[in-house]
């Protein structure tokens, strides 16, 4: 084994513990189980090896943001679980659901139906998070006129029961990005009130998927039970081939 292996390997090493250490605390702080929260690694860019190396360090839970990079990774690594965390086109619904099995990006009645062909085709069930939007909380994305993505609140009901009605499919929860400019603990707590009001319908609908590198320990402190971190575990992304 090269001492860049090596090196790589105690680099993750590191990294994850810390990301741990972090977790743990911010679970700690809010009152919270260390074991309420999952850590998904999001590994965008980075190598397969990345991949086994964090699996082997103990990750369970994985997510791609593009769908060429999860099949060329998904499937030499079947035991991991794999969540899809990047917008989705509906083209491309078959292969996600053949190689991940939660998507993180549900933001229209047409991916809906899109993923529940795929499943019911694969012969599998797909749990799927609504992806909210919080732009109203990010200044930045205010003036400009931009959003991370996402279904409105008010229209969550709506596309929940689109998703709870659907073959194939589970309705997982809600996700969502901090927008720019926003205080993450009023956003996320925005996030969590959404929550809420969709456990009052579908009870098992728990999973709320927020906070990043930047932003995990206000995403935990309003109730995230997935947070998705990529660069504190993985470091610098290399530039999309």
């Amino acid at each position: 084994m090269s001492s860049g292996t090596d090196g790589r390997q105690a680099e993750l090493r590191e990294n994850l513990q810390k990301a741990r250490d972090r977790i743990g605390a911010a679970c700690r702080a809010a009152g919270r189980a260390e074991d309420s929260v999952t850590l998904v690694a999001i590994t965008k860019t980075f190598p397969i090896e990345d991949v086994r190396t964090l699996a082997a360090l103990g990750v369970t839970d994985v997510g791609e943001n593009r769908e060429q990079e999860l099949k060329a990774k998904a499937p030499d690594t079947s035991d991991l679980t794999w969540h899809f965390v990047g917008q989705l086109q509906s083209n491309k619904a078959r292969s996600v659901v053949r190689l991940a099995q939660v998507v993180h990006s549900v933001d229209r009645k047409s991916l809906v139906s899109a993923l529940s062909k795929a499943a019911v085709a694969e012969q599998k069930t797909m749990r799927c998070l609504l992806q909210v939007s919080l732009a109203e909380y990010g200044s930045a994305e205010a003036a400009t006129g931009t959003s991370r993505g996402g279904v409105t609140p008010a229209d969550v009901p709506e596309l929940a029961a689109a998703v709870a009605e659907a073959d194939g499919l589970e309705l997982g929860g809600v996700m969502a990005v901090a927008p720019l400019g926003a205080d993450p603990d009023e956003a996320f707590a925005a996030l969590r009130a959404v929550s809420s009001r969709l456990r009052s319908e579908h009870a098992g609908a728990g999973w709320i998927s927020a906070g990043m590198t930047g932003d995990l320990d206000a995403a935990i402190r309003q109730g995230a039970t997935h947070v998705r971190l990529g660069r504190a575990l993985l470091g610098t992304r290399p530039p999309l081939g």
